[in-house]
């Protein structure tokens, strides 16, 4: 039996257990909660199901997906939660750890940057860190909007919990959620002492020191401080300038007040700061580079360390670019919530924001200077949030305003010399391109969403979302060659969309610990301006896209030992915003790149889900999260190709399968703690990692398509395995853990640039090698 046969029969086999385990007559959603009262209580009631002493696959946790709180396996919809202990069993110690645990999550570093990240949930993402480029996943960290990818490639430090919201989520979080959200929660401070510290030391010169306090100060006020300072060497070594590159350097600190006036009043202040000090993020050549007067003398600039050749973790990098990457993100926000009636909750969210990066990014990873470049960004924003919850017996239902106001300004310079060369054995002529920018962006927003029981066992949910956004956006970019100013051309548009985001579902508890579910969601991407316009044709305004989502599903708890969610889905997906390389005359050197963005057409995404985990004995936890994604272009119009279209290419980032198997079992040993050894392997199959994966061939003029696929913009399917061994102390104060990650050593690749219109660049970028951790942690 091969892999895709394996995991439909498991797949099929979660669904007919789940149905199996519904008996013919239905108990009320009374009964269902009665009969859960042997789980533990509610984590905001207690703060006991999100102790990291509880992994939040055995036990029930509070989540607040939908706003207000309730049971994960009370959500109709497809939501994965992970508290402290389970982010610790499945190893992640930021975003990217969590591949593999979510179904159809398709989560790595951003391609050239050391804090981005590129996420994908059931095909739909954006991979590209420019500013103008919004997000199509949201994130959130405690229900305030990080509204670039940059900044998200966040430390996990002092997590309560993260949920994973797959599918549109227009309604209740708005704009750029149109392939889900991800959810970070951190720990509230409480009316008892808390301290948590970890040190850890491994591979590469790995240091990390983490901790955490909280605690009253009077019997109104709670305080509590983070700090995390992580270095590593760098996985990647440039033997010609004796350099490293793709390792780490961050500080954080994190500082909360909750302030309990009374039992109807409560407010949080927050404040974090995160400073990134890392070398550059390269990947590695997938062929020999050209140049402007290629089309016309042929010339090529070899380059010998292509990726067709093998990896091994080297690189050769222009040594004039100086080897940096720095960020500085910092915000504070301030939650206020009222109770006004016992039934009605009065919120507030206010939040202020700033990230500034300057980053050295060499896109074409070759000793030329082709596609190097200076890419510095000072980002602000604020955002303002009212909510009104209510509850009673028989329905719950959540209304809010929403503003956001953001400004992004960036300044870049890209350095092009080797693209002038007539011959390759002629010395380069200095060139240089600046650009400066300005985006402003107004969104407003006013929602509704409610549930209403209909009867004991059945649940009706609707929403809306009212969004208007206006972007004024200015661009100028200049042209040197040898120092002397060549032209300068300047783009200046603005523009507003409106947006209805609805969203309906139906839930049945059809048994004490059975819930069967369906549901349809609309989402939408913010429109935008072409970043990297350089020319009248380039200078183009896509529109938003859109994508309309119906879903179905299960969640179910069979015998108090096995917890098994699965759900299907379709997604009709529109407007698909596509960068497009291209070539025109250029009234200097003859011929010049072209980059432009269009709504290219749509999609058709459907696909099944299975979430399982399983006790069978005390000690022992058996889970396994497994996606099947069958995405394909309906329309990619492109008169370049042939018959005027490329929806025959493969979607990216769209693996057709995500697996992972995990297991552990916790060994008693009695008056000297426990003795936990799990492991877990994590698959993904061939994945496309950039958009355009075909051949263009560029002539003077716009180039012509081909149906050939570039065979190195692929990644095959593969395996990775990760161990650990931890043994705690009797109380759990005091732990020690040796961690694996890819134990094989598995060599694969994660992203990919592909700028094959500027000089012939496609660059690859590869995940972390072996490596071992040794972590020591206090708890009290």
């Amino acid at each position: 039996m091969n892999i895709n046969q394996l995991m439909r029969a498991a797949l099929l086999g979660g669904a007919a257990l789940a149905a199996l385990s519904t008996p013919a007559a239905a108990q009320s959603v009374e009964q269902a909660n009665a009969a859960s009262a042997d789980q533990p209580p509610a984590p905001e009631a207690t703060g006991a199901a999100n102790d990291e002493g509880q992994d939040s696959a055995t036990t029930d946790i509070v989540v607040t997906a939908r706003r207000i709180e309730e049971s994960l396996q009370r959500v109709p919809s497809s939501v994965s939660a992970f508290n402290e202990r389970a982010l610790d069993r499945i190893q992640a110690t930021d975003p990217t750890g969590l591949q593999g645990a979510v179904p159809n999550l398709n989560i790595v570093q951003g391609r050239g940057s050391s804090n981005a990240t590129n996420i994908y949930i059931r095909g739909v993402g954006q991979p590209d860190a420019l500013q103008t480029f919004d997000p199509a996943v949201g994130v959130y960290v405690d229900d305030v909007y990080l509204s670039r990818i940059r900044g998200t490639q966040l430390d996990l430090l002092d997590i309560e919990r993260i949920e994973v919201l797959r599918g549109p989520q227009g309604t209740l979080y708005g704009k750029n959620t149109i392939g889900g959200a991800l959810k970070v929660v951190t720990r509230r401070p409480g009316k008892d002492f808390r301290f948590n510290g970890q040190i850890s030391v491994g591979s590469y010169k790995q240091a990390e020191v983490k901790s955490s306090a909280s605690g009253p100060v009077s019997s109104t006020v709670s305080v509590g401080l983070a700090f995390l300072k992580s270095m590593r060497d760098g996985y990647v070594e440039d033997q010609l300038s004796d350099r490293e590159y793709n390792d780490k350097d961050t500080t954080a600190f994190r500082g909360d007040i909750a302030f309990t006036p009374s039992e109807r009043l409560q407010l949080d202040l927050a404040a974090d700061y995160t400073h990134d000090d890392a070398a550059m993020t390269v990947g590695q050549p997938l062929n020999n580079l050209t140049t402007l007067f290629t089309p016309f003398f042929g010339t090529i600039l070899p380059v010998p360390n292509q990726a067709g050749n093998g990896y091994d973790y080297e690189a050769r990098i222009s040594p004039t670019l100086p080897n940096s990457t720095k960020l500085k993100h910092r915000g504070v926000s301030a939650t206020l919530a009222y109770d006004v009636t016992d039934a009605l909750t009065f919120k507030s969210i206010t939040a202020l924001r700033k990230l500034d990066t300057d980053d050295y990014i060499d896109i074409d990873a070759t000793v030329y200077n082709s596609g190097d470049v200076f890419v510095a960004v000072d980002q602000k924003q604020f955002s303002q949030e009212f909510q009104l919850a209510y509850t009673n017996d028989r329905f719950t239902g959540v209304a809010g305003l929403y503003y956001l106001k953001e400004d992004v300004s960036s300044h870049q310079e890209a350095y092009g010399s080797d693209l002038l060369r007539v011959f390759a054995s002629v010395p380069a002529v200095p060139f240089l391109r600046t650009v400066d920018d300005q985006l402003e962006t107004r969104s407003k927003a006013a929602y509704a969403n409610g549930s209403f029981a209909v009867t004991d066992t059945v649940r009706l949910s609707a929403g809306i979302r009212f969004t208007h956004e206006k972007k004024d956006y200015a661009r100028t970019t200049e042209r040197f060659l040898n120092g002397a100013f060549l032209d300068r051309y300047s783009f200046a548009p603005r523009s507003s969309w409106t947006d209805v985001s609805p969203s309906a579902s139906i839930d049945w508890q059809a048994a004490k610990d059975v819930m069967l579910y369906a549901r349809v969601a609309k989402g939408f991407k913010s429109g935008g301006f072409n970043g990297r316009a350089n020319t009248a044709s380039e200078s183009t305004e896509y529109k938003p896209e859109k994508a309309l989502s119906f879903e179905a599903g299960f969640k179910s708890r069979i015998a108090s030992q096995l917890t098994l969610n699965g759900a299907l889905f379709h997604n009709n997906y529109r407007d698909f915003q596509a960068r497009v390389g291209s070539a025109e005359l250029d009234p200097i050197f003859g011929t010049a790149p072209t980059l432009s963005v269009l709504n290219a057409g749509k999609l058709r995404i459907r696909g099944a889900e299975l979430e399982a985990a399983w006790t069978p004995l005390k000690g022992l936890l058996l889970d396994t999260q497994i996606g099947y994604l069958d995405a394909e272009y309906r329309d990619f119009d492109d008169v370049r190709f042939p018959g005027g279209s490329r929806a025959f290419q493969t979607p990216a980032f769209s693996p057709k399968w995500t697996l992972r198997m995990g297991a552990q079992y916790a060994f008693d040993l009695g008056g000297s703690g426990s003795l936990t050894v799990g492991g877990q392997s994590r698959y993904k199959s061939r994945t496309a990692l950039a958009v355009d994966n075909t051949y263009i061939v560029y002539p003077p003029t716009a180039g012509q398509g081909t149906t050939n696929e570039v065979p190195g913009l692929f990644q095959n399917g593969y395996w990775l395995h990760d161990a650990r061994v931890v043994w705690d102390s009797p109380a759990r104060h005091y732990a020690i853990g040796l961690y694996g990650n890819n134990l094989t050593g598995k060599k694969y690749k994660t992203d990919a640039q592909e700028f094959s219109s500027v000089g012939n660049i496609r660059t690859v970028y590869y995940g972390a090698p072996q490596t071992i951790t040794l972590r020591l942690t206090a708890r009290y």
